[in-house]
């Protein structure tokens, strides 16, 4: 499992012209929240999902060092296939180590779901959708975490 972070100090998600998940994190009183990008592949389980949400949740990249834990710094969550592209050979990706649709969109659930139970203000994206995402990336600051 893969996710791409972005410290961010606003994100929001539109699919079909309407918002579906936005953060705002000034209006929780802190600078910064997190758009995370979340992939899946084969191998990953829900204890995978979980332990990757804990990770996202409680790595340093706020600002004085602090974690989203640390701010209760809101996160939005969205699924992105493309993170396990395979581009080594030719000019055309390949997908095949992205899990298909009906094992990812499960182990994405469990990962926001494992970080609103870890007490994240958590919104996402829709899965399988066209999806265009608004971001103020601060910083900035982009990180990849592979679990």
């Amino acid at each position: 499992m893969r996710a791409l972070l972005q410290r961010v100090s606003s994100a929001q998600v539109t699919v079909d012209d309407q918002v579906v998940g936005r953060i705002d994190p000034a209006a929780h009183g802190v600078p910064h929240g997190l758009v995370a990008l979340v992939g899946v592949t084969h191998s990953d389980t829900e204890a995978t999902a979980k332990a990757l949400a804990d990770k996202v949740w409680r790595l340093r990249i706020l600002d004085g060092e602090r974690s989203a834990a640390d701010l209760h710094a809101p996160i939005l969550v969205v699924s992105q296939f493309t993170l396990y592209a395979d581009t080594r050979k030719g000019r055309r990706p390949s997908w095949s180590a992205a899990a298909p649709g009906a094992i990812a969109e499960p182990l994405v659930d469990v990962f926001a779901q494992a970080l609103r139970e870890l007490g994240a203000t958590v919104a996402t994206g829709r899965f399988g959708a066209h999806m265009h995402i608004d971001l103020v990336n601060d910083g900035p600051v982009t990180v990849l975490l592979e679990l």
